[in-house]
């Protein structure tokens, strides 16, 4: 295990100093999932959702909230994030709605919290577009699948299926 790199010698809290890494293209994808009843997913999917098209909405709230990671998680980098795109797959079988986030930039950080960030926000965007019909859905299994770039190199979770 690599050391704790937003502490300092006394075990104080800081921003790590970035400046002297190579820029670098790197990308990170996220996953996590919504769980609900049947009848609230027929809902999303025939587009009869309380609140209206709740794919759109939970969309716009994760590419927000990539952008706006820095501002919401201590000691992130403020970062000018090239592309974000937030997909979404039923699964019938399981009923629930799995979410996907891809975040590129080139610089001198990484952008796995930024990923992290959109799949949960659209995730509460999904929770709250569908909550009159259903208070019981759980958001979970959210988690880095994939990142590239940097001296780290790559990182890819074991058992993690490229959506097609």
């Amino acid at each position: 295990m690599s050391e704790l790199t937003h502490l300092d010698e006394q075990g104080q809290a800081r921003m790590v100093e970035v400046g002297g890494k190579a820029v670098t293209h790197r990308e990170a994808v996220a996953r996590g999932e919504v769980a609900m009843r049947k009848e609230t997913l027929e809902l999303i999917m025939g587009g009869k959702a309380p609140k209206g098209e709740v794919f759109g909405v939970a969309r716009i709230a994760g590419i927000m909230a990539a952008k706006k990671t820095s501002a919401l998680i201590p000691l992130c980098h403020p970062l000018m994030i090239s592309g974000v795109d937030v997909y979404f797959r039923p699964n019938y079988d399981r009923n629930t709605v799995e979410i996907e986030a891809r975040v590129r930039v080139t610089g001198q950080t990484g952008v796995e919290m930024e990923a992290l960030t959109a799949v949960s926000v659209a995730a509460l965007a999904i929770y709250d577009m569908c909550k009159a019909a259903d208070r019981e859905m759980v958001i979970g299994a959210v988690r880095l699948v994939h990142k590239s770039g940097g001296k780290s190199g790559t990182f890819e979770r074991k058992g993690e299926a490229e959506w097609s």
